[in-house]
């Protein structure tokens, strides 16, 4: 018997009427407090399984950084082949390995779910204990592998990674299309009129501002060819997605390719190149013992003024890149993971249907199948898409690599909306030359 009050293997027909009304109760009252109020739910699981993601994020980065005491035990059990330089990149891939498992292990056990009759929808939103101990079990048990499965893992987690990121990409771009599509129909358009151009000309601002803030502190120097052209071409493609949308026969609008905008200024924020990194030369890394360890503080930072000012700086830029780094994949992962809607096609197209009461608010294992893929993802964040690579502490997302992980999935967005944008006209076209359009 879980918390919930519901008995797994069997799923009788008054656990079930009760999960009905539980849902029901949730959707007349769609607040956040409501779905806490109403005990578990689907609506309310989802909020527990980002705050398990989270933790391991959190988890994943205490290993990289703070965990080499603890990992060196471990290279005397040779998982790491006596090499210290790989313990924090392993910790990592050892924390999303676990945290891998126990989301794909859910993703098989809730994939296929429909109706709120299923057993498996009890097992989803409830049964909290233990799926908990489910995961820290898989989470130490990565610990007990063989180094060579882990690298293994690392590998593949590379492609994991990228499955996510497509994932995410489709997920923001149809977002963002059927915000614009919703503002211009003929039944909101004279209501959200005003709203539409301030969020529009609030994006563009931002996005310009993002672009110059990224020449000025990116391209020091002439011989910053690669930069340049990044952070130009940026430019280029927020123009060009511009001017697709305002062409006479999609006339899309300011607002769609002013967020789009937003998400490619975003994608393209940190063009790597220490060399050609002007916020890298103002923060030459002062550690905080060196303010705090004095006679005196006033005095101390009068003697270490530029250090200290490069310890301000510092601590701004990981509040800015990790922080909201670390909290950007669980918000990028939470709302991808809900959205399968954009990834399947509608039932009650057409018939203008609703959903039945008896259904599964969204789909389940899809939900899970993103969470695992994030997983992945995450790693190559903390270490730099590079299982040897040695990353900085408070660092994420950073190198090359990453570098061109981003502008690659930039131009991609780019693309995918601007077939989003031409694909009906070259379809209708198709038609009236009656072609048949492709399948």
């Amino acid at each position: 018997m879980d918390a919930a009050g519901v008995v797994l293997p069997g799923g009788g027909s008054g656990s079930a009427s009760s999960r009905i009304e539980r849902n029901n109760a949730v959707l007349k009252d769609p607040s956040w407090f409501g779905q806490f109020r109403n005990g578990s739910n689907p609506w309310m699981a989802r909020y527990v399984y980002a705050l398990i993601f989270l933790s391991a994020n959190l988890l994943a980065w205490a290993a990289r950084d703070y965990g080499g005491s603890a990992l060196t035990e471990m290279e005397r059990l040779k998982v790491c082949d006596g090499k210290s330089d790989c313990l924090g990149a392993e910790g990592v891939l050892r924390v999303s390995l676990g945290c891998f498992v126990f989301f794909i292990l859910m993703f098989l056990l809730t994939v296929g779910t429909s109706k709120l009759q299923d057993p498996r929808d009890a097992w989803h939103s409830g049964w909290w204990s233990a799926k908990i101990a489910i995961w820290v079990g898989v989470t130490l048990l990565a610990f007990l592998l063989p180094s060579t499965i882990v690298r293994i893992y690392g590998e593949i987690a590379h492609f994991g990674a990228g499955v996510f990121l497509l994932i995410q990409l489709v997920s923001v771009i149809s977002f963002i299309t059927w915000i614009n599509d919703r503002c211009l129909s003929e039944k909101n358009a004279e209501r959200c009129h005003i709203h539409v151009m301030v969020v529009a000309t609030g994006s563009y601002v931002i996005s310009l501002v993002g672009i110059i803030m990224m020449f000025i502190w990116y391209t020091p120097d002439p011989s910053c060819l690669l930069n340049i052209f990044f952070i130009t071409w940026s430019l280029v493609l927020l123009q060009l997605m511009t001017s697709v949308s305002l062409h006479p026969k999609i006339n899309a609008g300011f607002l769609a390719p002013g967020l789009m905008g937003l998400y490619v200024v975003f994608l393209c924020c940190e063009p790597a190149g220490e060399s050609c990194n002007r916020k890298a030369e103002a923060s030459q890394r002062t550690d905080w013992l060196t303010i705090i360890v004095s006679k005196t503080i006033v005095n101390r930072i009068l003697k270490h003024q530029k250090k200290f000012m490069a310890l301000m700086v510092n601590y701004f830029q990981f509040l800015q890149s990790f922080v909201i780094g670390l909290l950007a994949i669980v918000i990028a992962t939470f709302s991808t993971g809900i959205d399968s809607q954009c990834f399947q096609k509608s039932e009650t197209q057409g018939g203008g249907g609703e959903k039945e009461e008896d259904e599964v608010p969204y789909g389940y294992g899809f939900f899970h199948f993103v969470f695992a893929t994030g997983a992945m993802y995450f790693a190559m964040l903390l270490i730099g898409w590079n299982t040897h690579h040695a990353i900085k502490k408070w660092t994420i997302d950073v190198g090359w690599t990453s570098a061109w992980v981003r502008i690659v999935n930039e131009w991609l967005a780019v693309c995918v909306y601007i077939w989003m944008m031409v694909a009906p006209i070259i379809l209708k076209s198709r038609r009236a030359a009656g072609g048949s359009p492709p399948v």
